[in-house]
């Protein structure tokens, strides 16, 4: 297997026994770059010269747990020695000048910032050049897009995004890998562009749940111990298709009842999750709540570059966040919290929800990035949740199976995502 195609579990192993280097490493992630960037366009800033120039940096072997490891960035989390410029024509020319948390702790564990991701703009509804790694002519999802397809198209073994609706779950689902969304506060957001204080979070594609494991614990400077399906026994499974079940395509309800057979006939207890009707008003809710924050996060953009930003944004998330009340707001914020509670106490019945990743493949086009709901529930939940690739649609397009657990539980539901995954797909 060429380099570029290893798991970082796996090249980490290669560089120990001493068969692979980070220099050859890097290399043949830029040789990747090379071959499918022309189409994918998933980087907004990748300058091979620099990508090289830390690799050298690196000894053959070294103590990092992220050693030689290439990362994507999300153009919105900044870099100290790289553009940040958050999908907009506004900030072109911005260049931070300190790291965000989550770079500063990457190279601390002495990984390779390989470069910065498309983002749409502002994390929000307009997206960037990028396309599906499966179908250039198919949405990779967003806004987290050109992190999920620089995964997808086998470019590099880690990209970082975040999620503040379906950010990063859709789009792991529409390109075919694994993507993680932490728990809400789990992960600093301090040095990544803020949309809605109370939604955004941190989220990652790789190749593996054992990849995942690794990054997560590199982010929250835990103890990596590694994943033990063996531990989880005989899992409570709960099967959710939540409140907006109607919008899902008809394939994806079959791949979450065989996902929910596999698990049974594999040991599994498995019920169905049924929520309270009242849930559904959870869609509301995060449209205003994300709205009102997300206006004030872009004061700056709104009032002074106007006529610079996408009618996506200003008809959207800065013209409801304008148009919303403190009291709307306040309510809003209240019920959600009121759903955070009760949900953890539903969410104490189940090692883990099966529930859609998306609502569909990824559709047809760039300028339309998918349904949001299937992640957007779940996000003003706070509950971490994790897409596992496998399966395929109609057009043979990836289909994601998603799993959530309870808030904090963090590294329990990525132990459990690995035992239903072997369950699922072998």
């Amino acid at each position: 297997m060429t380099p570029h195609a290893l798991t970082a579990t796996a090249a980490l192993a290669a560089m120990k026994a001493g068969r692979l280097s980070p220099l050859e490493l890097a290399e043949s992630c830029l040789a990747r770059a090379a071959e499918r960037e022309p189409v994918v366009q998933a980087f907004a800033h990748l300058d091979p010269d620099q990508v090289l120039a830390q690799a050298r940096a690196l000894p053959a072997q070294g103590s990092g747990a992220l050693h030689g490891i290439p990362v994507a960035f999300k153009d919105i989390i900044d870099t100290a020695d790289m553009p940040t410029r958050y999908g907009s024509p506004i900030h072109a020319e911005n260049q931070p000048r300190r790291d965000a948390s989550v770079v500063a702790l990457t190279r601390a564990a002495e990984g390779i910032v390989f470069g910065k991701a498309v983002t749409a703009e502002f994390a929000n509804r307009r997206p960037g050049p990028t396309t599906n790694p499966h179908d250039p002519t198919r949405t990779p999802g967003g806004s987290s897009s050109g992190s999920a397809a620089a995964v997808g198209a086998g470019i590099v073994p880690f990209a970082l995004g975040t999620q503040t609706s379906a950010s990063v779950i859709r789009p792991a689902s529409y390109c075919g890998v694994h993507g993680f969304k932490a728990s809400w506060g789990e992960i600093s957001y301090a040095g990544v562009q803020l949309t809605s204080a109370s939604n955004d979070a941190i989220g990652f594609y790789a190749r593996s749940l054992a990849d995942i494991d690794l990054l997560r614990t590199v982010l929250t400077r835990t103890p990596s111990v590694g994943l033990s399906p063996g531990n989880v026994g005989s899992p409570r499974i709960g099967l959710c298709r939540t409140p907006f079940a109607e919008q899902a395509e008809s394939y994806v309800h079959a791949l979450l009842g065989d996902a929910a057979t596999a698990c049974t006939n594999a040991g599994a207890s498995v019920a169905d999750c049924i929520l309270p009707g009242a849930y559904a008003q959870l869609a509301d809710a995060h449209r205003w709540v994300s709205s009102y924050e997300g206006a004030r996060s872009l004061a700056y953009e709104a009032i002074f570059h106007r006529d610079r930003l996408s009618p996506d944004i200003l008809q959207g998330r800065i013209r409801d966040g304008e148009a919303c009340s403190a009291e709307l707001y306040r309510s809003s914020a209240r019920f959600a919290e009121a759903c955070r509670i009760e949900m953890d106490a539903i969410l104490g019945d189940y090692d883990a929800v099966l529930c859609p990743a998306a609502a569909s493949e990824a559709p047809v086009g760039l300028s339309f990035t998918g349904n949001a709901i299937f992640s957007t529930f779940w996000t003003i939940l706070h509950v971490p949740g994790v897409s596992l690739p496998g399966a395929k649609g109609p057009n043979g397009m990836p289909v994601g199976l998603q799993l959530v657990g309870r808030r904090g539980s963090d590294r329990r539901l990525l132990e459990v995502a690995a035992w239903v995954e072997r369950a699922v797909f072998g």
